[in-house]
């Protein structure tokens, strides 16, 4: 079904290709044919890259699309790019769409599309949807209008699942700014689908190019959007999610340190807790000065050099200490927002896109040269001499959208926003490809930033903000976050700061963490530490399968299953809501082997019970559970080879000092 689509839409030389754009007042499906093509090929291992070019008859404007197909998955992808080739500049471009399908049906069925929220920090952030498309139906997603940050707000997620009749195709839109998304019925079987970014009218000066959203499609045949879903997360964790030497990001547990003192390390490691991650959050520049004050005073950003009446030795001593002891080091920067205009950033206007009351101050424009060379150099010297592992980069304020637009006039809407999004992807890939062992964290107040071309480059050691303790519905609202997010991104992560096993055990991730250790909440950091490090592989790399509906009330149960059918285990979760009337739940596990016994594991009792796999399929796990109850299984279908014991491990060294 890929094959065909391929060789139709993208590699025929007489249909028009699934993209579109204007040029002057043409449309692309005008003059595209007419126009010289090539086409060159290049196989990899996993996938075949396709580049296919167009070019004017008068040598004005080149279109080049690079499509990749991928060999072991029903998925493809492309990104197309526009570029003035002249001396002069060219006609204007406009509603440039990465994605321009024209799709029909059967009569029988209606079209239905699946997906969920983005994030807004609230327990409704990844809530899923399902909407019937019938006669007549149009609806356009996209982030808020003041936002420019890809995965934010109730209509902002960028990934869809589009039932048809007899199967479906799943959607992503790769976009770190603006993007918009529409799907319109036409007439009584027809449906449009348009993606690209939201606002595009333009010339183009010489040699200058733009690029749309990439676009990727999944296709899938049967009636089970489940299984399309885990075709996905298997399409995801392959071509996705970063690599490093050929391997996958792994799980990690993180936990929070001031970056120069070392008794909180120190204090984990001697109790049993070994953190992959050091993680050192705001504040540790100058913040002193600026608009912003007290709590608030780290948002006075701009100078990205460490405070050094502070931190006289800087992080390095400390981060070479994380390392020895195993884990790693974490700094988090906003290099696009400048918060206090008398920063370092402040001093030099012409980098600066002038913020809104929305933006929380000025934007550095990545799209600028001189501003995109100081920020590559200066970030890569700080991972060099700090020794950071993990480069952190947030965004918060509503979101740069109206810095980048005001900065346009009418013949050159978009452009901007075309630049800085390509400015701020270069950034990131410079920056690992000076530094190969770097990893990336991508969050925007939380995960309001998680497009395909994000989550190729980095993951989200934060799903959401909606995470503290005060906030209300937060337990709650974060299992739902596992149960809606986890159809799309197999990393996800959060921190747990409340320290009864039903709290902290609705937040465990991909990435897990809790607050500093104190003797009241030692056992409870313990306890969930070890169970979060024994279940969050199969959260990242099996199959999902929600168990219950999904739902916030209170009066409910809540469950889940991570299946690794390859090994033949799995875990699953489940709560039991302080108002839930039922004592007990049963759940019907998926994606065994009916005829393989399983050891089945309640992590709360010590010994297994044995259950085959057509009985846990199909009559079902009974699960008993006092109000406000959780439990968490373990099942192994055959039994783990033999191995040696691991050598014993030398004692963590204290630090030589309480601050270094």
């Amino acid at each position: 079904m890929t094959d065909t689509w391929v060789r139709e839409n993208l590699l025929s030389a007489t249909r028009l290709p699934p993209f579109s754009f204007k040029y002057g007042t043409a449309t692309s499906g005008s003059f595209l044919r007419s126009w010289s093509r090539a086409i060159s090929t290049t196989a990899r291992t996993g996938s075949t890259t396709h580049v296919i070019t167009w070019t004017h008859p008068q040598q004005r404007l080149q279109v080049r699309c690079v499509a990749v197909r991928y060999h072991n998955h029903p998925a493809v992808e492309w990104t197309v790019f526009l570029k003035n080739i002249a001396a002069q500049d060219s006609s204007i471009c406009q509603d440039i769409l990465g994605l321009d399908l024209a799709l029909s049906r059967t009569a029988r069925f209606e079209y239905t599309l699946h997906g969920i929220h983005g994030d807004y920090t609230a327990a409704e952030s990844y809530r899923p949807y399902s909407i019937a498309m019938g006669p007549g139906f149009t609806k356009t997603f996209s982030p808020p209008s003041i936002s420019g940050k890809s995965s934010d707000g109730p209509d902002g997620w960028p990934y869809f699942n589009l039932q048809m009749p007899g199967g479906g195709i799943i959607l992503a839109v790769g976009w770190p700014g603006q993007w918009a998304c529409t799907f319109s019925r036409t007439g009584a079987t027809g449906l449009s689908v348009k993606a690209g970014q939201q606002l595009t009218r333009m010339y183009l000066k010489p040699g200058e190019e733009v690029r749309t959203p990439l676009i990727a499609l999944l296709f899938w045949r049967g009636d089970d959007v489940l299984r399309s879903q885990n075709l996905w997360r298997r399409w995801y964790v392959e071509h996705v999610l970063p690599h490093r030497d050929g391997v996958p990001q792994q799980p990690v547990q993180q936990i929070q340190v001031s970056g120069y003192h070392a008794s909180n390390l120190y204090a984990f490691l001697s109790n049993g807790i070994v953190p992959d991650i050091c993680w050192r959050d705001t504040g540790w520049y100058p913040t002193d000065q600026g608009p912003y004050t007290g709590d608030l005073a780290w948002l006075n950003t701009g100078t990205w050099e460490i405070d050094r009446t502070r931190y006289p030795r800087g992080f390095r001593p400390f981060s070479d200490y994380a390392r020895a002891s195993g884990s790693s080091f974490l700094l988090w920067f906003e290099p696009e927002r400048v918060g206090w205009p008398g920063s370092f950033l402040g001093t030099r206007p012409q980098w600066l896109l002038p913020g809104t009351d929305t933006t929380v101050g000025d934007i550095l424009n990545l799209g600028h040269a001189e501003a995109f060379n100081w920020l590559v150099n200066h970030i890569d010297n700080m991972i060099k001499t700090e020794g950071i592992d993990w480069y952190r980069e947030d965004m918060n304020g509503n979101g740069p959208l109206p810095a980048w637009r005001n900065r346009d006039s009418s013949t050159r809407q978009g452009v901007t926003e075309n630049f800085y999004v390509q400015g701020h992807l270069a950034l990131w890939d410079e920056l690992v490809a000076r530094n190969p062992g770097l990893r990336i964290d991508s969050c925007a107040s939380g995960g309001r930033r998680n497009d395909l071309e994000t989550m190729r480059r980095a993951v989200p050691l934060v799903r959401s903000d909606f995470q503290f303790a005060h906030m209300p519905g937060v337990v709650e609202g974060n299992q739902c976050h596992i149960w809606g997010l986890s159809h799309w991104l197999p990393f996800h992560g959060t921190g747990a700061y409340l320290y009864d096993p039903y709290s902290f055990r609705s937040f465990y991730g991909t990435c897990f963490g809790m607050g500093g250790l104190t003797p009241e909440n030692l056992a409870a950091q313990k306890q969930a530490y070890a169970e979060n490090k024994q279940i969050a592989r199969f959260m990242l790399f099996g199959d999902y399968y929600p168990l219950t509906p999904y739902s916030l009330a209170t009066d409910a149960w809540i469950g889940w299953q991570f299946n690794l059918a390859a090994e033949g285990q799995g875990c699953v979760q489940v709560f039991r809501r302080q108002d839930a009337a039922n004592a007990s739940v049963t759940l019907l596990l998926k994606g065994l082997n009916p005829a393989t016994t399983y050891q089945v594991r309640n992590f709360d009792q010590p010994a297994p019970v044995a259950m085959t796999g057509q009985s846990l399929m199909t009559t079902g796990m009974v699960v008993q559970l006092p109000p406000r109850g959780s439990a968490i299984f373990h099942y192994q279908g055959q039994p783990a080879a033999a191995s040696e014991p691991p050598p014993k491990r030398k004692p963590f060294p204290p630090p030589r000092r309480t601050a270094f």
